[in-house]
């Protein structure tokens, strides 16, 4: 345990951005899974409408810089490509 007075604070930091990243990527994986369940039921419209939503929880997620850019851009062309190819 940490001594001190600095060090302590920037534990208890730590330890609020860490559960606040962690709340965050939680919504975020959620909402990629409603995309990919809508596409495994092969429901378009549901999927076009998750998209949306998981686009919006994807770039909320990376302008708090819990996601880098890249890593969001790569996750929102994947579901967009997914969806996309549903007939």
């Amino acid at each position: 345990m940490a001594n001190i007075k600095s060090a302590k604070k920037r534990i208890l930091v730590t330890q609020i951005r860490t559960a606040r990243n962690k709340s965050i990527k939680s919504a975020v994986k959620t909402s990629v899974k409603k995309v990919e369940a809508a596409i495994t039921a092969n429901d378009k419209e549901a999927a076009q409408t998750a998209l949306k939503a998981a686009i919006s929880e994807i770039s909320k997620a990376t302008s708090k810089g819990v996601y880098h850019k890249n890593t969001a851009g790569r996750k929102i062309s994947r579901l967009t490509k997914l969806v996309n190819a549903l007939a």
